[in-house]
């Protein structure tokens, strides 16, 4: 499931997140780049465990625990704490497939990466090229979004970030270990779960909400490893 999560930092954050970015320390983006991702990969990044890296990423985190539809759709376990990349200069990222596991810096734990997520720091009209592009059995979709706005994707998927042309594309990225591991299991789930919701507003707790509601729940606990 590839989904658009609107507004998940506000534009005074996005302010925040570019000025202590533009004054950061920026380091070749191999660092954090798999063997063969790291054959294909021009950008740079913010250092893993520098103070800029950690404060912006605490913000992320802090925001995307209010979101309801990031929380919705991801049904988050774990989220590897926020990286943050730069494109400019003709930079890109060829096609690539996520670590199947992450170790997280911090405390030496590893997770598993469920879903991909980009947010974009940057507003389009910033930077030419820079389109986040991902295959799945539909074809390509190219993904593009004003700053502060966040896309979910598979982390099984084949993806690349073409080339910067124009400016300068700054993102945070980051993975999520998401309670039902199966991308079609969760996109059922949240489908069911936008449903209710939607019913909810028209016809209140009715017991065919009541009902719908169970079956959401008694899903989740047949697929969640917790």
């Amino acid at each position: 499931m590839l989904l658009h999560v609107p507004d998940v930092l506000t534009k005074e954050q996005v302010r925040e997140c570019r000025s202590r970015l533009d004054a950061a320390e920026w380091v070749d983006g191999g660092v954090t780049a798999g063997f063969e991702s790291a054959r294909v990969k021009n950008n740079t990044q913010i250092p893993e465990g520098s103070e800029t890296a950690q404060r912006l990423g605490a913000m992320v985190l802090e925001a995307l625990s209010r979101n309801l539809l990031f929380n919705a759709a991801a049904l988050p376990a774990r989220v590897f704490p926020p990286l943050f990349n730069r494109y400019e200069n003709t930079q890109a990222f060829g096609n690539h497939v996520d670590n199947a596991v992450r170790q997280v810096r911090a405390n030496g734990q590893r997770m598993r990466t469920d879903i991909s997520a980009t947010l974009f720091l940057a507003e389009p009209d910033e930077y030419d090229g820079g389109e986040l592009v991902v295959d799945d059995t539909y074809g390509p979709h190219s993904v593009k979004l004003p700053a502060g706005h966040l896309v979910l994707y598979p982390a099984t998927s084949l993806h690349r970030v073409l080339p910067v042309t124009r400016g300068t594309r700054v993102a945070s990225f980051f993975w999520i270990q998401s309670l039902v591991r199966e991308d079609a299991e969760r996109a059922l789930l949240f489908d069911l779960d936008v449903a209710i919701v939607r019913l909810r507003q028209q016809v209140g707790d009715n017991p065919g909400v009541l009902a719908l509601t169970g079956v959401y729940h008694n899903l989740l606990r047949r697929w969640a490893s917790v």
